[in-house]
């Protein structure tokens, strides 16, 4: 899979993505378990739009993203706006050498493109090393519901001015996976001719238990699981689960 020219589009397709709703999660989270530290560690941070959410708030905020292209687009904006935030180029499940921070998050869904499970129980792993004692552990994902019933065989598409896309969604190999085909046409500002390009993502899921599972034989206590980034039990109809996890 490769960003190279995702990663200037990103931002358009995720404007409506609920970044002060993570936002909120994480100061409300950090507050009612005690922590009083601000370093945070944004895993999967793609263009650094929460990461520099996060240092505009005034975290102590390093980013990852497996992308170089993504942590190029993440830079430019950090400078930008005259903030200095290191950002790495890591695989999240190879995790090494970056300190140890007061919670660690991986938002949006990152975690759902490891398509191994070994994947994700070395990511947990890494996450724990990189965890002070006592710090958090946030991350959401999608449930098996929205894999089956909102994105499967479905297709969504937005005709934007600058930006338009046609996103058909088709059932992956692995139980609970999605294959997103997407097609991109993005306009020429000297041009005004539409260019295309395609990308082809994958996502898979797995029952919310073994995320518990996985979470607790890497050492950590998860201490709650939120439904739609409400403080709210989940149900059947629940789209994105919210965990959080201590050391």
């Amino acid at each position: 899979m490769t960003y190279e020219r995702f990663a200037y589009v990103y931002d358009e397709l995720m404007k409506d993505a609920p970044y002060e709703k993570w936002l909120m999660i994480l100061t409300a989270k950090l507050e009612q378990y005690g922590i009083g530290g601000r370093k945070v560690l944004d895993l999967a941070c793609g263009t650094g739009e929460m990461t520099v959410e996060l240092a505009q708030h005034g975290f102590e905020v390093t980013g990852v993203d497996l992308s170089d292209e993504m942590l190029l687009v993440a830079n430019e904006k950090a400078v930008k706006l005259g903030l200095s935030i290191p950002l790495f180029q890591q695989n999240m499940a190879e995790l090494e050498g970056l300190g140890q921070f007061d919670c660690v998050t991986i938002f949006c869904d990152s975690l759902n493109y490891l398509r191994d499970e070994e994947d994700i129980v070395k990511t947990f792993s890494r996450v724990h090393e990189h965890l002070k004692d006592g710090g958090l552990f946030l991350f959401d994902i999608h449930s098996i519901y929205k894999m089956e019933e909102i994105f499967r065989n479905n297709t969504f598409a937005v005709n934007g001015e600058e930006v338009s896309y046609i996103w058909d969604c088709f059932p992956g190999e692995e139980p609970y996976s999605v294959e997103h085909d997407l097609s991109f046409f993005v306009r020429d500002d000297e041009s005004g001719l539409y260019d295309r390009f395609d990308e082809l993502h994958y996502q898979r899921t797995y029952p919310f238990e073994q995320y518990k599972n996985w979470l607790e034989q890497a050492g950590f206590t998860v201490s709650e699981i939120l439904a739609d980034l409400e403080e709210a039990p989940l149900v059947t109809e629940t789209e994105r689960i919210l965990f959080v996890a201590s050391k």
